[in-house]
């Protein structure tokens, strides 16, 4: 696994007029943690875009929302159904395949049905 961080850093500006107004970026640091990441591939969009995703694609993290979750164990089972659906089952139109069989992990795209297979059964 490869990982950095990206450091931005901010001007502050005295003035009661930028109070309120957000600050400037000024410049940004990267520095890698571990492993060996591609300097090119640091930055916060990825990550930015995988939160919007999982925030429009999952409704339990939107608190005002009836499916919101209020057992811990609820949403994380809720999180791990999104990450099997959007890496093994949905087509992403810039792949034009799933992430799963880009990455080697799978030949084949996979239904629903796959992944209720794998559940476990439930003790009677």
């Amino acid at each position: 696994m490869d990982f950095a961080q990206l450091l931005k850093i901010f001007a502050r500006d005295r003035s009661d007029e930028a109070r309120y107004s957000p600050a400037v970026c000024t410049g940004c640091r990267k520095a890698g943690v571990f492993g060996n990441p591609d300097p090119k591939h640091v930055s916060t969009s990825f990550v930015e875009r995988n939160n919007l995703t999982l925030r429009m694609s999952t409704r339990r993290l939107t608190r005002l929302t009836n499916a919101f979750s209020k057992k811990l164990d609820n949403l994380k089972h809720a999180l791990a159904l999104h990450f099997v659906y959007y890496n093994f089952c949905r087509v992403h139109q810039t792949l034009k395949t799933t992430p799963a069989i880009k990455a080697g992990i799978t030949d084949r795209t996979w239904t629903v049905e796959d992944i209720v297979a794998m559940l476990s059964k439930p003790a009677n």
